[in-house]
């Protein structure tokens, strides 16, 4: 009875051990992952409840790399730290102890970083426990990028084609690419749209992921907008970027034609470059175009054609044909071309018309135009009339000359023509009132004008003091209203010359008076006077010269003035004795007496003897001046 009393009671105390043990056994806990970014910093925490102190504790740190192969890279047993520093990251991290939680720092986080941690924790009363967190390492990929296909991709295919690849690289975890249409996701159909992925690891760990896009493309697609949306993980959240968008060169057989004018914009008319246009609704390359004149069978094997310098003959259908080569099937169109025209101007009488004074002038102009037309009637760049009809009452001279025709067409800018009227008004010459017919003139020869009026075209002749003008000397010319009449006359004095102008209806005359004028070109005195006293001291000759260069009047009166003062001068010194003739003043030789004798020189263009005068009149040889 004593034994069995002693075994249940060991049984008790086994058993409340067990429990105590439990009750008070240390507890750990971590949490299930902790997200950095790579280079970032990593924080794992280890929190523990136990009643022992640091100092009654022994705390591990262990990372697993898989298949449940721990390794521990650090140790706390009571206040004695232990690192093992053959880790991969035995420089970057540190452990801090406070307020039971023990804190793992690593720095720098790399790729190789992602774990799982385990912190273990034991006691020397209170038995161990442990937690366990995964570290996950997150790396932000590369721009993706995307490339279409550069050829076109025919709507005749029965298979899918190649759209474009898209590509994105350097992420971690392996990042997830989808395409869109038009904003819309594509979803895989055979035979109908089909996507195709490569993922490669890099040497880094890094993943790059590129997928190709296979369609069966139809003609709507000609307008879509395809593009990739790349979906990648950052620390606690999933970002996503999309690539540019590209459109596919769709070849697609015309359902429909066109053919259009391309240049002039707006009405035709003749003497224009026509450039015809034909192009179809589809976009295939093997589509071949044909232009064709209905009117004259022209064949144009092409989508462009340049008609220069057309005619109202080149008026009519045109039409476009395009033929499929896959199918040979050929669509038509057609437009048609309006050349305007507008026939030269007709003018009536024709060419020149002859009145007489006082009549009226009726005069037609004409122009065939498939346009409204708009006429006027010009004469010496003015308009002087409006409208087909030229009416001109009561003509006279003035009236003679030409007269332009000039028809336009107002709805089409440089579309004219024009035509020409010459009139001729009959009558006797008429010389026209000239500026002068009296002139005087200092130049050896004068230009004489006759301007006359008349028709027929008078005859001009010339005659002038010493004769007729030589017809070699007469220019004449006609004008609209008569003849002119240049000629060259010397003048060597006073003339008169005559212009006479003729024709079958009378004849007219105009005399022109020239008067010669002559140019003194030197009127010279001279005063000298000797005196053979020693108390005075003979001053030094005096010349007065003045020359003319036009005003005879005033070197007249200069001449006369200068006369005056020496008839003065040579009276005051034959008062005074002071020149030889008078009695008992002087006892000169004649060779003195001639030097001390007053010369008075005159001089003129008209004679070619100059007179000298001594004093008392005689005229002086050459030899004594």
């Amino acid at each position: 009875m004593a034994v069995r009393d002693s075994a249940s009671l060991l049984v008790g105390l086994v058993v409340l051990l067990h429990t105590w043990r439990a009750w008070a056994a240390v507890e750990v806990n971590m949490k299930d992952k902790v997200e950095v970014n790579l280079g970032e910093k990593a924080q794992i925490p280890c929190l523990y409840t136990s009643d022992d102190g640091i100092g009654g504790l022994t705390i591990e740190w262990f990372y697993e790399k898989g298949l449940g192969v721990k390794k521990r890279f650090f140790q706390q047993a009571g206040l004695m730290k232990t690192v093992d520093n053959s880790t991969h990251f035995t420089e970057r991290i540190s452990v801090n102890h406070s307020n039971n939680t023990m804190m793992l720092t690593i720095r720098d986080v790399k790729l190789e970083d992602q774990l799982d941690y385990i912190c273990a924790v034991k006691g020397l009363t209170d038995g161990s426990g442990e937690g366990r967190t995964k570290l996950r390492v997150f790396v932000k990929p590369e721009p993706p990028t995307i490339e279409g296909v550069q050829n076109g991709i025919s709507v005749n295919e029965e298979v899918t084609s190649l759209v474009g690849s898209c590509e994105v690289k350097n992420g971690y975890p392996r990042p997830n690419i989808t395409w869109y249409k038009d904003n819309m996701p594509l979803r895989i159909n055979k035979n109908e749209v089909e996507v195709e992925s490569t993922v490669t690891t890099q040497s880094s760990g890094l993943f790059s992921v590129k997928s190709e896009l296979k369609k069966k493309i139809v003609k709507e697609d000609k307008d879509a907008l395809f593009y990739c949306e790349v979906t990648y993980f950052v620390a606690g959240s999933t970002m996503m970027s999309e690539t540019r968008q590209i459109n596919v060169n769709v070849l697609y057989p015309s359902t429909a034609v066109k053919i259009w004018v391309e240049s002039p914009k707006g009405k035709i008319k003749e003497g224009d470059s026509i450039e015809l246009h034909c192009k179809g609704d589809g976009n295939n390359p093997s589509s071949l175009f044909l232009i064709k004149y209905l009117k004259g069978n022209a064949n144009w094997e092409n989508d462009t054609v340049l008609l220069e310098n057309v005619t109202r003959q080149n008026s009519g259908v045109y039409e476009c044909i395009s033929t499929n080569t896959e199918n040979f099937e050929d669509i038509s169109n057609n437009t048609e071309v309006f050349v305007n025209y507008l026939d030269p101007a007709v003018v009536m009488p024709n060419n020149v018309m002859v009145m007489a004074k006082g009549n009226e002038l009726k005069a037609t102009c004409n122009a065939l135009s498939s346009l409204q037309t708009k006429t006027a009637w010009f004469k010496n760049g003015q308009e002087v009339s409006e409208g087909h009809t030229l009416i001109l009452k009561n003509v006279t001279f003035d009236t003679a000359g030409v007269y332009k025709c000039v028809v336009t067409v107002p709805e089409i800018e440089g579309m004219t023509t024009s035509s020409s009227l010459r009139v001729h008004v009959e009558g006797q010459p008429e010389i026209m009132e000239t500026p002068l017919t009296v002139i005087e003139t200092f130049d050896k020869t004068v230009e004489l004008v006759c301007d006359v009026r008349g028709y027929p075209a008078p005859t001009i002749t010339w005659i002038v003091s010493d004769g007729m003008v030589p017809d070699s000397d007469n220019h004449m010319t006609t004008t609209d209203y008569g003849t002119k009449s240049v000629v060259m006359v010397d003048v060597t004095s006073n003339a008169t010359a005559v212009c006479n102008a003729s024709n079958e209806h009378g004849t007219d005359m105009r005399t022109f008076n020239i008067k010669a004028k002559t140019i003194i070109n030197t009127t010279t005195a001279v005063i000298t006077t000797n005196y053979s006293t020693t108390a005075a001291t003979a001053s030094p000759p005096k010349t007065i010269k003045k020359e003319s260069n036009g005003f005879i009047i005033a070197v007249l009166i200069v001449c006369v003035l200068l006369l005056a003062i020496l008839g003065s001068v040579l009276y005051f010194l034959y008062k005074k004795g002071k020149i030889c003739g008078r009695a008992g003043k002087q006892d000169l030789t004649r060779e003195k007496s001639s030097k001390d004798n007053i010369v008075v020189e005159m001089k003129s263009d008209n004679t070619e003897e100059a007179i000298l005068l001594g004093v008392n009149g005689e005229k002086q040889p050459p030899n004594d001046q």
